[in-house]
Formats: structure tokens, sequence, C-alpha cells
């Protein structure tokens, strides 16, 4: 657990050397509070005491940053060669995936709690769904925690940051907007498995303040699966060398 904790500390770091964080957070804050406040959602002027908004503005802008800070995780230590150096330390594969893919989730809740100046100033137009509210939280933490994992392992297969920015975005593209559209244009069992596998139905679900079985084992699922691949493909790296 101690070594978990000083990989988590690592990559954090990492995060505001780089800038990558500052920006992250700069760009996100900026769009969300655009988008909810001004352009196309003025909350003043609906007069609804919702964060709707947010959330749905919020579920694409996460879409897009999340590869973006996935997608050095991995990628660049395979491009330096450190990769070698860390998985020869008396460090498992298991204790450097779990490390990078908290440290990712951690900078994810902090731009989140950043947020919740909404929460308190929209509350004072009138009587807030507080449990909707917690569960849009919930809704956007568990997607997000999805596609870190999924960017997680697009990082690991590749030493072009590049390419595993858009093998990530290629792959949570299916998840995050193809899946719905393919289940419109079915009917019967494959229309019910194109809904399933769609991220929106899930996220949609949670927003709504429902907390269903079903949705967390859908994302719970998504990512123990990529955590697994990655812990698979550092494993596979570590034989071949």
């Amino acid at each position: 657990m101690n070594t978990i904790r000083i990989l988590i500390k690592r990559e954090f770091q990492a995060f505001f050397d780089s800038l990558i964080a500052y920006i992250m957070l700069v760009l996100f804050l900026g769009i969300s509070g655009f988008f909810t406040w001004l352009f196309g959602a003025d909350v003043f002027m609906v007069g609804q005491a919702s964060l709707r908004a947010f959330f749905s503005i919020a579920y694409w802008t996460l879409f897009f940053f999340i590869p973006a800070l996935t997608m050095r995780l991995l990628a660049e230590e395979i491009r330096s060669g450190t990769v070698e150096l860390l998985l020869t330390k008396a460090v498992t594969d298991r204790e450097v995936v779990i490390g990078k893919f908290l440290s990712t989730f951690i900078l994810i809740l902090v731009a989140l709690l950043f947020t919740l100046p909404y929460v308190i100033t929209i509350s004072s137009i009138g009587n807030m769904d507080l449990g909707a509210v917690i569960s849009g939280y919930l809704g956007l933490l568990l997607m997000s925690g999805a596609y870190i994992s999924v960017g997680l392992w697009a990082s690991s297969i590749t030493k072009n940051q590049i390419v595993a920015y858009m093998t990530a975005l290629f792959i949570g593209l299916f998840f995050h907007l193809l899946f719905g559209l393919l289940s419109t244009s079915f009917t019967g069992f494959a229309g019910q498995m194109f809904s399933y596998l769609s991220m929106q139905t899930h996220f949609e679900s949670i927003t709504r303040g429902v907390l269903d079985s079903g949705d967390l084992v859908y994302f719970l699922s998504i990512i123990i699966l990529g955590l697994f691949l990655t812990e698979t493909t550092l494993s596979k790296r570590k034989l071949s060398n």
C-alpha cells in the first residue's frame, strides 16, 4: 500500500510539473462554466435549481480531456525506457497500474471539487435536489474511472502519446456515442445489447438519481477490464525484456 501511495504522489506531482494539470483545470472549469452559466443553458433565465446542464457538458469535456491525461502515463515511460527500470524495481505490475490509475482519478476528483461553487450558487435559486446532484457527480466519477482505465491501456501498447490519445478516444467513442446510436437502429436483443453497452444509458440513469446495481456493474466492469489489460500488457513487456 505504501508503494502505491508513493506512485500516486509521483504521478500526481508529474501532472503539475508538466503544466498538464493546470491546463486541464482551467479548460475544464472555463468550458463547463461557460456552457452552464451562459451559452445554451442560462440557469438564471431558466429559474430551475438544477445542475443538469453542467453534468451534460462535463460528460463531453471529460471524454476529450481524460485521454489527454492518460496518453503519457505509460507511453512516455516506454519511449524513454524508464518503464523497464520501474518494472525491475520492487514494484509489481499491479501496483504500477493502480498507482497511475488513482493519480489520474484524484486529479479528476480535484477538478470536480472546484465546481462545488456551482452547487452553492444554483442552490440559492430554489430547492435543489441534493440526491440528484450527488448522483450526477458520482456518474461523472464512474465515467471518468472507466475512461482512465481505457486510456491507461491505450498508453501501455504504444510509445507514441498521440497514438495513445487517438486509440483511447476511438475506443471511448463507441461507448460514448456509437453504441447509443446503434441501439436506436436495432430492435430486440441487439437493441438491448447496444443500449446496455452505451455509456450514456447508464450515465443518464445515475444522473436522474436512480442508483441501480446494473449501472455500477457496468462501470466497474470497464474499469477492471481496462486495468487487467494494462497489467497484462506490462507483464508481457517485462517477459519480452
